[in-house]
């Protein structure tokens, strides 16, 4: 493995079970990262399946940072973060494979510009290398009422790529499945929220990134798979609570102005979401959607004091541009008016 010099980077994968997946990530990593000086960090979120031994075993060179609880995404990043000796920290999902190249374009694309933030890689299904991934695609948006989407995938709509999206674009959020930063900016900005556990802290550390005017790109060029849905699967219980709850908390106290207008859509689309779970039979999603929205009105004390935070870490917030945050709502484009991919939105 290369060895880190001074002002290089630190690749940060928390992990929590599952020998196999790490161990493939960590491969590719080693074998398609030839140009690059970079460390490894695998944080240990109490996994109890034997896996980390395996892989002090395996690989000898890689730091493994340990904690007596599991820490989620946020937590896991953070404390990476907190040890990580790069200038720059690629965080990455443990069910994720490198490509050749991959890690080198995107260093390449933050060195050119200091306002650049972050930069996401475009994102592939790796059980289906023909399909955009869910998680994150070709670089996320977000609607007003904080519903994200991305080039490649809105909703359950997964596209197929076929070279439709190969331009380098300003976006909002980068996934947090795989993306390049700044450790100076990460700090500044208080790192993720660990509040928030898992999901969504990627697009709150973006939000906050361009309110200071700071930019944010995917470099299609750069490409990875992602098996997804390893740690938490797509569907399960915990992961729709985690994401109905953290994009409310984010709607609650992210925006600059919000009006009752929009709260009332807001909620009442998380009721007719909860309705959808319903009726087509999914009764864990049914209860998780309430769940997260009940947790959110027993909170508001959470929600207020968060609130001030945020305003605390961006006082002079900037505008963000309509392009990356859309003025209507994703949910109406993709079920009232049928448009179901990225090219079709503002048509």
């Amino acid at each position: 493995m290369a060895k880190l010099l001074d002002k290089n980077l630190s690749i940060i994968i928390p992990h929590l079970h599952g020998f196999s997946i790490l161990d493939e990530c960590l491969t590719s990593i080693i074998q398609y990262t030839e140009h690059v000086h970079y460390e490894i960090i695998v944080i240990n979120n109490n996994s109890s399946d034997g896996s980390i031994e395996k892989i002090k075993k395996k690989f000898s060179d890689i730091i493994i940072l340990d904690s007596d609880i599991n820490r989620g995404y946020a937590g896991g990043c953070n404390l990476g973060a907190k040890n990580a000796l790069g200038e720059y920290l690629l965080f990455l999902n443990n069910d994720t494979i490198i490509t050749e190249g991959s890690i080198e374009k995107l260093l390449s694309e933050i060195k050119t510009n200091e306002n650049i933030s972050s930069v996401q890689p475009k994102i592939k299904n790796y059980h289906n290398k023909e399909l955009f991934d869910y998680a994150g695609a070709c670089g996320g948006y977000i609607d007003y009422l904080v519903y994200p989407f991305s080039r490649g995938r809105i909703f359950n709509t997964i596209e197929k790529d076929q070279g439709q999206y190969e331009n380098k674009q300003k976006i909002f959020w980068a996934s947090g499945t795989a993306f390049l930063t700044r450790k100076k900016i990460f700090k500044k900005l208080g790192g993720f929220d660990e509040a928030l556990f898992a999901h969504m802290e990627e697009i709150d550390y973006h939000w906050k990134c361009l309110l200071h005017k700071y930019d944010i790109y995917v470099i299609p060029k750069s490409i990875i798979y992602h098996k997804g849905g390893e740690t938490l699967k797509y569907g399960a219980y915990k992961k729709i609570y985690l994401n109905h709850r953290n994009s409310i908390i984010l709607f609650l106290t992210n925006h600059t102005q919000i009006s009752f207008k929009m709260i009332f859509k807001r909620f009442a689309l998380e009721k007719i979401a909860s309705l959808y779970y319903l009726f087509t039979g999914n009764l864990a999603g049914f209860f998780a959607v309430a769940k997260a929205n009940i947790w959110v009105l027993k909170n508001m004390k959470f929600i207020k004091n968060r609130k001030k935070e945020f305003k605390k870490c961006v006082p002079h917030q900037s505008a963000i541009s309509k392009e990356l945050m859309v003025p209507y709502s994703i949910v109406k484009k993709y079920y009232s008016q049928n448009k179901k991919t990225f090219d079709l939105l503002n048509q």
